[in-house]
């Protein structure tokens, strides 16, 4: 299985507009930052893990051909906005996508992008997602996806759990029942949004804090800020790495 990194970014992408902070300014290519989200690629099906406000430029950039499902974390503006990104899957395979989430995430999207899920007389439109409600562990194309609850502020998430690897982004606590959900890990990708505390996700010292109750041997953080420069990767301790656009690791299933 193959997982890439296709943005680690937070909601505004780096660089920041109207920011001119050395960050923003940085010319080490890992400092440019689109909107988080995450590919993964197993037994020739692509599964990606929300729809950017980046997808577009994430898809051109990695090549992506096809898209065989999405899987959403929650209905955040910077996870869901680039979902119309899809139609060009949909013109060139002319399959509509299956999509899993929580009940209320479906619910959100249903009502902001109505046309995604269903067909309007005379539009001209056909649907581009089939929507499918998350409710525990489920098979795709041969893999169990587990889902995680995860506490992000005054709302939830959910990260998903596939084999060995995690993906918890959009998070400030992990639930008792959902570590369970996460021991043995080889990979976790974690939100770690940067150094100074923040009341709806993990700084960079609350994702280590998280991380190391899990004992995975690597751990990834990703949704970064301005605030965070990639070369201050040096100041984690040993395991722990920043994430960058097009980050990719290769797992054994």
């Amino acid at each position: 299985m193959k997982i890439t990194i296709l943005g680690s970014g937070t909601s505004t992408g780096v660089p920041m507009v109207g920011c001119n902070c050395p960050v923003c300014v940085s010319d080490d290519p890992r400092d440019t930052r689109t909107r988080a989200s995450l590919l993964l690629s197993y037994d020739n099906h692509t599964v990606l893990i929300d729809t950017s406000t980046d997808l577009r430029e994430q898809a051109l950039r990695q090549h992506i051909r096809r898209i065989d499902a999405v899987l959403f974390t929650h209905a955040h503006a910077d996870h869901v906005n680039g979902i119309d990104d899809l139609r060009g899957f949909h013109f060139l395979h002319k399959e509509i996508i299956p999509c899993f989430a929580s009940r209320i995430t479906l619910k959100i999207l249903k009502e902001g992008f109505s046309y995604i899920f269903n067909e309007h007389e005379g539009s001209g439109y056909s649907p581009l997602l089939a929507a499918h409600e998350v409710s525990g562990p489920f098979e795709l194309f041969g893999r169990t996806i587990i889902p995680i609850p995860l506490e992000h502020g005054r709302s939830t998430s959910l990260g998903y759990r596939i084999g060995n690897a995690a993906y918890l982004t959009d998070c400030n606590a992990i639930p008792a029942s959902s570590l369970k959900l996460l021991q043995g890990l080889e990979l976790l990708i974690i939100d770690g949004l940067r150094w100074a505390e923040h009341p709806f996700h993990f700084n960079i010292d609350g994702a280590i804090a998280a991380a190391r109750q899990l004992h995975a041997p690597r751990t990834i953080l990703t949704h970064l800020t301005h605030q965070v420069a990639h070369a201050e990767e040096t100041r984690l301790p040993p395991g722990f790495e920043l994430a960058y656009d097009g980050m990719a690791f290769d797992l054994q299933p």
